[in-house]
């Protein structure tokens, strides 16, 4: 008897038998009617299905990328910024954005 193919690194478990997979596998086995209306692919899914598929996670790529710099502040105004929690240097980035407009301005 010929084991399965399994992806590299598999490790089975020994703590589950082919009679465990058995008893909770109820996914009977395709027909060849259904195997031969099989698509690969978003082809046959609903469109709204297939861009959640499709479209890529994550927050959307910013117009103009930011630049690392390194910058020397009083630790006082770190900590004020850090205090505020998760996306601290979004804020601070924000105040400094501002800061700048109203320098432009004048």
């Amino acid at each position: 008897m010929n084991a399965p193919n399994r992806a590299a690194g598999y490790v089975p478990n020994p703590q589950y038998s082919q009679e465990d997979w058995d008893e909770v596998s109820d996914n009977p086995p395709l027909t060849d009617e259904e195997l031969a209306r099989a698509r690969l692919g978003t082809g046959s899914m609903p469109a709204e299905v297939a861009a959640a598929f499709t479209s890529r996670a994550g927050r959307l790529k910013a117009g103009a990328k930011r630049v690392p710099i390194s910058l020397r502040i009083d630790p006082d105004v770190l900590e004020t910024f850090k205090a505020t929690g998760p996306g601290w240097q979004t804020r601070m980035h924000d105040a400094l954005a501002e800061a700048a407009r109203k320098l432009k301005a004048a």
